[in-house]
């Protein structure tokens, strides 16, 4: 449910003197692309997140300030009702938001729309996770300031973010005041011009307590539906003339400390201002113990001091970029956007949360900020190579949301659980049930999710906790739900693929293919731990089931075009008029109904494409190409989940250029805004995305069985690609030239080994020497798979 276009041309992205890759800068008040920068420009460390609005709050797209899981309930409605249609959906709402500063000069406000704005830069630092900004205003009186500041949301520190703020005169004297605010329920737009925009409500937090003491403040609010209960303290630092005076007060939706005095020329105010961030269950922890929770962590931090948690973030990220980090020597623009797109998924989890990620983040309110399968199939399988834990604890999060799937899937008269589409709190929250319900390859998703973490990190513990107890009832919706023909296959009838633009269609081959991993990956992990199976009520004869199912499981094939049918009857379906859609039309799902859509040859984002990527031992080479060649002539790419995929397997047969600008289009989705949908908040899958198409298109990692498996082979574009993956507790560099490819286990003992395979060579890597390979010649793939008119990705490739 993720749109992009693939023909707009992306602007430049700028950056730094020094090192452009490694920032973000803005020069320009860009007041007609507000959204989109406070997306690109906002911090989180996967519990706390501040979309990058000014420190003003005005002018503003829209504001956020998300604590992960925070939401509010609401009801429903349809024309006609039916059966196991859900009644509720959840909306992720704002926290009290702690991050606005408000300065005005004399007694006019700093607004960037008025007076003459001299300067005006923001600068995202990559390396330091910090947002910094500077401004010299003149007001329309005459007056004349530079406001500098600094922003950070702290990474090892979950329920922390801090702000430097500064003030100085520039030429004469000047009347400050400064107002540090603590807001709750901030004014959000609607955007009603987009089914996929948020649903905002009004209000959604009631005040239970709140208070002013000095450089101190405290709000705790509750949500009146969804149970919740939330907390936000702030402490400050003041530092500046001895003449600056300072006031408090406070409402219940408001906590102000405010700042007044006069700066003469080489004077400086800097008021440094500490939050903290909680929520709990209003059943849980009561309003007084959570509200002396979060003072004591916003006192803590001020105490440590605002340079502390700046060498601590620092240190945070020198560590995740150890891993994280790729190197790609050949088009600057793009291994800048790469760098971005690994932040954000840095920032996008943690490991101590009990949280998983939602679709956007904690950079938006897209989507509602629901979770979507996006999680499980798109970022996930980037976390597991970089940060396990953070995957682990998404995973955990799922297992902990079992009694929801369960019941979920005893209201819709399934077996085993069936996990929602679109949910935060657990729940089911689509109302859609062509592109929701039926969309039951959520289920092999999550189980897919678990296989990867499994193989990757031998997590023993995990299986035994909370990954078999996935696979198994995972596993058993698909034995329940399938059904056997009289020739002896299983079928999947009814059901919708990836691929939103065909609902309830018959054996999608995705969901077929990842039915039958979950299949047979339950019974294995059922077999190698029967104590652990007996507990869940796990026997052999439902092993035996599984495994039966997973045999048969019903693969389509149009043997007259030599390609799998992407379900069932796909390939004798009526074609699209392409001839006849501008690209104006684009994306479809705006423009035509879907009636026209589900009956037609078009399809919305890569749907047996993915297949090939995640099940490739499943297709023959001669089947991906022609089965890529009959796709790609049919993708509209109406999808940012569409580009990644789609480059994965360009790569891999062989169509480099193709699979570079398809890349390209990825990692440039957001900072280029190419669906022109970055304002609700960043594509986290399509940044992951990138990686995977670096990786897995270029590196040509495979994970499908129990060895490393590396093809790689590089664009011409690309003079030097180096990345790090974690495989079972060790840390693998891999570095690739047109010439040969470089192994290494850089911090290993010289006694640790890691087996792997090079174009098909069996190599071992010792911690004692990196190991070379060459890289061989690409085949000819033949000429370049055609798209639909006007839909092939912008032209990269060429340089």
């Amino acid at each position: 449910m993720h749109t992009s276009s693939a023909t707009d041309q992306p602007p430049p992205v700028t950056g730094t003197v020094d090192d452009q890759t490694w920032q973000i800068r803005r020069t320009e008040a860009d007041l007609d692309r507000l959204g989109e920068t406070e997306s690109i420009f906002a911090l989180g460390n996967g519990w706390v997140g501040w979309r990058g609005v000014l420190d003003e709050g005005a002018p503003c797209g829209m504001p956020g300030s998300y604590v992960n899981g925070l939401h509010e309930r609401r009801e429903l409605t349809y024309p006609e009702e039916g059966y196991a249609f859900p009644q509720a959906s959840d909306t992720v709402i704002s926290a009290p938001n702690a991050a606005l500063i408000r300065l005005w000069v004399g007694d006019e406000p700093l607004d960037i729309r008025t007076g003459t704005l001299r300067r005006h830069e923001r600068v995202l630092d990559l390396r330091n996770g910090v947002l910094r900004r500077e401004t010299e205003w003149i007001s329309p009186a005459g007056r004349a300031v530079r406001i500098r500041s600094t922003r950070l949301v702290s990474l090892p520190r979950r329920p922390v973010a801090a702000v430097r703020y500064e003030v100085e005169p520039l030429g004469a004297p000047v009347e400050l005041r400064v107002c540090s605010d603590l807001l709750a329920n901030e004014t959000v737009p609607e955007r009603s011009d987009d089914p996929r925009a948020a649903s905002v409500p009004t209000d959604p937090l009631t005040a239970e307590s709140y208070s002013a003491t000095g450089l101190e403040g405290m709000l705790v609010h509750r949500t009146e539906r969804s149970g919740q209960r939330v907390a936000v303290a702030v402490s400050h630092l003041l530092d500046g003339p001895d003449t600056l005076t300072t006031a408090g007060d406070c409402t219940p939706d408001r906590v102000r400390l405010t700042v007044t005095g006069r700066l003469h020329p080489g004077e400086r105010l800097r008021l440094t201002k500490f939050a903290a961030y909680e929520w709990a269950s209003v059943d849980g922890t009561p309003a007084d113990e959570l509200a002396a929770l979060v003072v004591a962590e916003a006192d803590a931090a001020r105490a440590d001091g605002f340079d502390a948690l700046l060498t601590d973030q620092r240190a945070a990220l020198d560590a995740a970029w150890q891993v994280a980090d790729v190197q790609l020597d050949g088009d600057q623009d793009l291994q800048q956007a790469v760098r971005f797109g690994m932040f954000h998924l840095i920032q996008a989890g943690r490991p101590d949360s009990g949280r998983t990620i939602s679709a956007k983040g904690l950079t938006g309110n897209g989507y509602d900020g629901h979770v979507l399968w996006d999680t499980e199939s798109y970022v996930l399988p980037v976390l597991t190579y970089l940060a396990p834990a953070v995957a682990r604890s998404a995973l955990t999060w799922r297992h902990a949301h079992l009694p929801e799937a369960r019941e979920r899937a005893r209201e819709l008269r399934l077996t085993g659980a069936t996990f929602p589409w679109r949910t935060i709190g657990g729940r089911e929250s689509s109302g859609y049930w062509p592109a929701g319900t039926a969309a039951l390859h959520v289920n092999a998703d999550i189980a897919d999710a678990v296989l990867r973490y499994l193989a990757a990190t031998d997590d023993q513990q995990f299986l035994a906790e909370a990954g078999l107890e996935l696979l198994a009832e995972t596993a058993r919706l698909w034995h329940g739900f399938g059904h056997w023909s009289d020739e002896g296959d299983f079928h999947l009838h009814g059901v919708t693929g990836p691929d939103e633009y065909a609902a309830l269609v018959n054996d999608n081959v995705f969901t077929n293919l990842m039915a039958k991993r979950n299949l047979r990956g339950a019974a294995d992990a059922a077999e190698r731990h029967p104590d652990v199976a007996g507990r869940l009520g796990v026997d052999h004869d439902e092993v035996a089931g599984w495994r039966a199912a997973a045999d048969a499981m019903f693969v389509p094939y149009d043997h007259e075009r030599g390609v799998h049918q992407q379900a069932a009857g796909f390939t004798q379906q009526p074609e699209w008029d392409f001839a006849n859609t501008s690209e104006d039309d684009y994306p479809l799902l705006l423009h035509f109904p879907y009636l026209e859509l589900y009956r037609k040859q078009v399809v919305k984002q890569a749907d047996l494409v993915l297949a090939m990527q995640l099940c490739p031992g499943e297709f023959t080479a001669a089947e991906k190409a022609r089965n890529l060649a009959y796709y790609e002539a049919r993708t509209v790419r109406d999808s940012s989940l569409s580009a990644a995929p789609q480059a994965v397997l360009a790569a891999e047969v062989g169509h480099l250029d193709l699979a570079y600008d398809l890349f390209a289009e990825s990692v440039l989705q957001d900072l280029a805004d190419l669906g022109d949908k970055t304002a609700d908040g960043l594509h986290l899958a399509s940044l992951a995305g990138a990686w995977l198409a670096l990786v897995q298109g270029f590196g040509g990692l495979r994970d499908d069985r129990a060895v490393l498996s590396f093809d790689p082979r590089l664009p011409r574009r690309i003079d030097r690609l180096a990345f790090s993956l974690r495989w079972r507790g060790h840390r693998l560099r891999v570095t690739l030239t047109p010439t040969e490819a470089r192994y290494e286990l850089p911090d290993a003992a010289a006694d640790i080994e890691v087996e792997l395979r090079h174009h098909g060579e069996s190599v071992r890597v010792t911690g004692a020497e990196p190991v070379t390979r060459p890289m061989p010649p690409v085949p000819d793939p033949g000429p370049e798979p055609p798209s639909p008119p006007g839909r092939r990705p912008t032209r990269r490739s060429a340089g």
